[in-house]
């Protein structure tokens, strides 16, 4: 009997491990209402659910006290995988945690239960309470007016996906990625409706693709191959922590002084070359020959490295050291300047400047950012936390400039013959031995801005 049992449970395992992600469109309405509150906060621009909402009799005073109260909840946590290399992995999201379990439940108290723990009880019953009061606003405004047209586009887009087995590139980005997921855990996508607009919204995380689609939309080809890049950011992330640290490792012992940006680069660069390179040329039968994505450096290596990957993926290779060599290879020998150029090197930031302006300053020059730190104290432990990282390193000195400057110069190595004037302005930029970029503004009247300026004449 016992050795039946194990037989069974073996057959079972593998049954299940044998089969492939399943993926699961819907319409989640809980989902659909928090994303409506949190486009009427008065901090999010202009859109069509704040116009819509604006000019309804709902704008009133009770109304707006309750988007008030939603907006002022403190809603994202989050916290470092410590035992993974910088940057190679996602930090836990509470927001994302929220998003799913909207999603993933039927009612508000089976999104309470399965939520609580993750944000203070008070918060989530606050949050609850908020979605609760804006259902059937959201209903009046949103849905019910677009809902024919909405569920006639769910039922294709649900048979399209269908057709297109688009589960299947799922698998192959398991197979390019080296990477893991369990095939009993479904990929739930939720789509809502975007009336109004042009074109469609995108985010993955967690086993949830959420997306807003305006009401109207032809074609479903930009939609499932945007879909499938946000996915493999998704499969990237989820790769073992052996394979990370593997990748970790061919990165930082390869000798080009390209290596530490073309790493920072490579996420963005890989999602794009087999989601709207690959997937989008297989589901139209013929590559874009438009731009894959709407930032420079993303859009020129993907094109660059779109061989480079289409072989891996016919031969059924995961990336591996001879991949990561290849794409370094590339990078240096296509984009050599790249590593210089500011637009490129700030996306990737940590900042010490004593003054917290300068946070929003450097925000707003540079808007596109992957990862981005802030602190500010100049100090040997924030310098020394600065050091961990590969992000590009600016310290903005402008208080007590000769012992900050001196202190600067003795915690990095490569400063040792740095010859300093405290009294006078400067911008400097040094690569350093870890590959990334240290900017030093030695600042007294002049403006971030122009001090940045220095450095893009250099």
């Amino acid at each position: 009997m016992k050795n039946k049992i194990l037989l069974i449970f073996l057959f079972l395992t593998a049954f299940v491990f044998g089969q492939k992600t399943t993926f699961k469109i819907k319409y989640s309405e809980q989902l659909a209402v928090f994303v409506f509150l949190q486009n009427l906060s008065q901090d999010y621009p202009e859109n069509v659910f704040k116009t819509e909402f604006q000019q309804s009799k709902y704008n009133i005073e009770k109304y707006k006290a309750i988007i008030s109260k939603f907006e002022n909840l403190s809603l994202d946590y989050s916290f470092r995988f410590e035992e993974y290399p910088y940057g190679s992995k996602k930090s836990m999201q509470t927001e994302d945690i929220l998003k799913k379990n909207l999603i993933e439940t039927e009612n508000l108290n089976d999104f309470k239960l399965r939520t609580i723990g993750f944000i203070p009880n008070k918060t989530l019953s606050d949050l609850a309470e908020s979605i609760l009061e804006f259902t059937p606003i959201y209903n009046e405004l949103i849905y019910n007016p677009n809902k024919e047209k909405f569920e006639k586009q769910l039922r294709e887009i649900t048979k399209y996906s269908n057709e297109q087995e688009i589960e299947k590139y799922f698998e192959t980005g398991l197979l390019f990625y080296n990477s893991n997921w369990d095939s009993s855990i479904p990929f739930i996508i939720a789509f809502y409706p975007l009336p109004n607009s042009n074109g469609f919204t995108a985010q993955a995380f967690c086993n949830n693709f959420i997306s807003a689609i305006q009401t109207d939309l032809g074609s479903y080809k930009d939609l499932f191959s945007v879909m499938l890049h946000e996915t493999y950011h998704i499969i990237y992330d989820e790769q073992s922590l052996e394979v990370k640290t593997e990748i970790d490792t061919y990165f930082k012992e390869n000798k080009s002084k390209c290596s530490n940006y073309a790493y920072q680069l490579m996420n963005e660069a890989l999602a794009t070359t087999l989601g709207n390179g690959y997937v989008y040329g297989k589901l139209d039968g013929k590559i874009d020959t438009g731009d894959w994505y709407n930032k420079k450096y993303i859009n020129l290596i993907a094109k660059q490295i779109y061989p480079l990957v289409t072989v891996y993926i016919d031969e059924k290779k995961p990336i591996d050291k001879n991949f990561i060599d290849n794409y370094i290879r590339l990078y240096e020998e296509n984009f050599p300047n790249w590593i210089n150029e500011l637009d490129n090197i700030m996306t990737y930031r940590y900042v010490l400047s004593e003054n917290k302006n300068d946070e929003n300053t450097i925000r707003k020059l540079f808007r596109y950012r992957s990862r981005s730190e802030f602190e500010d104290q100049i100090t040997e432990s924030s310098i020394e936390n600065m050091q961990k990282t590969t992000l590009t390193k600016i310290i903005i000195v402008s208080k007590n400039n000769t012992e900050k400057l001196k202190l600067i110069k003795n915690k990095f190595p490569e400063l040792k013959n740095w010859k300093i004037n405290a009294d006078k302005e400067f911008a400097e930029k040094i690569l350093l031995n870890d590959k990334s970029q240290l900017i030093l503004l030695n600042q007294k009247k002049s403006t971030i801005e122009d001090l940045l300026k220095l450095i893009k004449q250099q």
